[in-house]
C-alpha cells in the first residue's frame, strides 16, 4: 500500500469535520458522557468511511445510501442496526437544523424491531449473598446494608432510593412515601427486615456519618450530600464481587429481583404494578416472562423428561 492510499481523501476529512462539530454540540448542549460520545463517533466514522469508498459526500447522503449501509452486514443484530440508525438520525437532524442539508435522508427509515429483552435478575440465594456482603461493624457498612435491604424490600428505582429524605419514612406504619416518574407519589411497605435495619441505621450510624453536618438526605455522604446513582452503582458492583455473584448486573438488579420474586411467590400482577410505580401494566408483565423462563429452566433441570 503506497503512502497516498493511507491519506484520508478530502471527502473523508470534510465528513470528519462535520462529525466533530456535531459531537461538540452534543457535548455542550446535551452533556452526554464520554462513553456515549465515543459510541456516536465510532458509528459515524464507520459510515463516513463507507461513504468515501462510494465517493459520496456526507451532506449528499440519500435514503438509499442509509438502507444499503444498514443492510451491509447481515450478522449485525437488530439492536446494533437500531443504534447505528439512531446515530445517523441525530446527525442528520443536526445538519438539517444547521441548513447544511435540505432533507433528512433518515426521516422515513424505520428502526428494526427489537425483541423484548428480559431484565437480568438474581436468584433468592444470590440476593441473600449480596445483602450479606456489607460489613455491619462499620457505620458505612450499616448504611450500605440498609440501602440494599430497603431496595430489595421495596423495589424502588435507584434514583428514588438515593433521592429519599428522612421525612419520607414512616417507620411506625412501616411504609415509605416515594415520588416516582411524573411526580406521582406512592406508598410502599417496608417489611420487617428493612424496618429493623432502618431503625438501627437512624439510631446511630447516620449521625456518625454526618457528625455535625446537617442533611435531609436519608442516605448522605460524610459531606451531607445525597449519594449519587453512580456511587450506588459502584457500591453494588463491589458487593457483588464480595458476595461471589458472577453476573453482569444492572443498577436496577434488586428492583428486578423484587418484582420477579414476588411473582414467583404468587403476587398479583396489579399489586406488583402499583408497588413498582408502573403507569402501564404491560411494563410489569415482562416479569411474568422472567418467572416463566425460570420455571422452564427448573423443569429442564429436574424433570425426568426435561
Amino acid at each position: 500500500m503506497n503512502q497516498a492510499s493511507k491519506t484520508p481523501s478530502d471527502l473523508l476529512i470534510k465528513s470528519r469535520q462535520i462529525i466533530d462539530s456535531f459531537l461538540d454540540v452534543l457535548w455542550m448542549e446535551r452533556g452526554l458522557s464520554e462513553n456515549t460520545l465515543a459510541a456516536y463517533r465510532s458509528d459515524l466514522n464507520k459510515f463516513s468511511l463507507w461513504l468515501q469508498q462510494r465517493q459520496t459526500e456526507l451532506i449528499k447522503t440519500k435514503k438509499e445510501d442509509v438502507l444499503a449501509y444498514l443492510a451491509l452486514d447481515e450478522n449485525n443484530t437488530a439492536r446494533t442496526a437500531a443504534r447505528r440508525l439512531s446515530s445517523l438520525r441525530r446527525l442528520f437532524e443536526y445538519l438539517l437544523s444547521e441548513d447544511q442539508i435540505k432533507q433528512n435522508p433518515v426521516s422515513n427509515v424505520d428502526a428494526p424491531r427489537l425483541g423484548r429483552s428480559l431484565p437480568k435478575s438474581l436468584t433468592e440465594s444470590e440476593v441473600e449473598a449480596l445483602l450479606g456482603a456489607p460489613d455491619t461493624e462499620d457505620v458505612l457498612g450499616i448504611r450500605d446494608k440498609c440501602m440494599l435491604e430497603l431496595l430489595y424490600a421495596t423495589g424502588l428505582r435507584v434514583s428514588e432510593l438515593v433521592g429519599l429524605g428522612v421525612q419520607q419514612l414512616n417507620l411506625r406504619q412501616g411504609v415509605v412515601r416515594v415520588t416516582g416518574k411524573g411526580n406521582k407519589e406512592r406508598l410502599v411497605p417496608l417489611g420487617e427486615e428493612a424496618t429493623q435495619w432502618l431503625e438501627q441505621y437512624l439510631s446511630s450510624a447516620r449521625n456518625d456519618i454526618l457528625k455535625n453536618t446537617m442533611s435531609d438526605a436519608l442516605f448522605p455522604s460524610r459531606r451531607g450530600k445525597a449519594m449519587t446513582r453512580q456511587t450506588f452503582w459502584h457500591m453494588i458492583k463491589r458487593y457483588a464481587v464480595i458476595a461471589g455473584v458472577n453476573k453482569t448486573l444492572s443498577p436496577h438488579v434488586l428492583r428486578h429481583a423484587f418484582a420477579t420474586h414476588l411473582i414467583n411467590h404468587g403476587a398479583d400482577l396489579r399489586v406488583v404494578q402499583m408497588l413498582l410505580g408502573h403507569s402501564d401494566i404491560s411494563t410489569t408483565q415482562i416479569y411474568t416472562h422472567v418467572a416463566r423462563e425460570r420455571l422452564k429452566d427448573l423443569h429442564g433441570k429436574h424433570h425426568p423428561r426435561g
